[in-house]
């Protein structure tokens, strides 16, 4: 298939299309598995309820891209924070920059593409925060942007995760590996938005 511009590859999408666009090639993705789908549901129901209650912009799950001029690519982050700061950028069908926050839940066959490919696109981008999430090994890193633009790890402070791009959010890691996952209405009232 011949290398297609951004406006080709959104014009031969459809919203049922699992595609990325990377340097004018089509990357189709595979379809969910359920602890990846389990995650991110719960994920985009935790963020989005308390970004909506504080006020701090939206999320979006899945589906939407976040086109990066640095990289010459348009990623599909699992789940993504945009801030109000940023909301000039969204577009119809994507988000034209990087996100605040981009959270990937590596799959068998995204392990590469996760931890490698779109860690340096982005890095490069100016993603302030990234997650990566690995439901298989149940390991949950997170990553925050230096002002040298590389990303640098952030530990957890006494077993939780406190974001630094979500004011006041954090999350503890072994949520995520619970069975079932914890009701994100008692985590909710756990972290103070209801």
């Amino acid at each position: 298939m011949r290398k297609l511009t951004f406006e080709e590859f959104l014009d031969w999408c459809d919203e049922d299309t699992l595609a990325e666009w990377v340097n004018g090639r089509v990357v189709t993705m595979s379809p969910d598995n359920v602890p990846h789908n389990s995650l991110s549901v719960f994920l985009t129901t935790l963020l989005s309820s308390y970004v909506r209650r504080k006020d701090l912009g939206q999320v979006f799950a899945d589906k939407i891209l976040m086109k990066l001029q640095a990289t010459n690519s348009a990623r599909m982050p699992d789940v993504m924070f945009v801030s109000k700061k940023r909301q000039e950028q969204l577009r119809h069908t994507y988000l034209d920059g990087a996100a605040d926050l981009t959270v990937e839940i590596i799959s068998p066959d995204s392990v590469d593409r996760d931890r490698s490919d779109k860690f340096s696109e982005y890095q490069i981008a100016g993603v302030r925060e990234y997650w990566l999430i690995d439901p298989i090994h149940k390991t949950a890193e997170f990553f925050e942007l230096g002002a040298d633009r590389r990303f640098y790890p952030v530990p957890l402070c006494d077993g939780a995760f406190r974001s630094g791009v979500v004011p006041g959010f954090w999350l503890k890691p072994t949520w995520l590996w619970e069975d079932p996952l914890p009701d994100p209405i008692e985590v909710l009232k756990e972290l103070g938005v209801i």
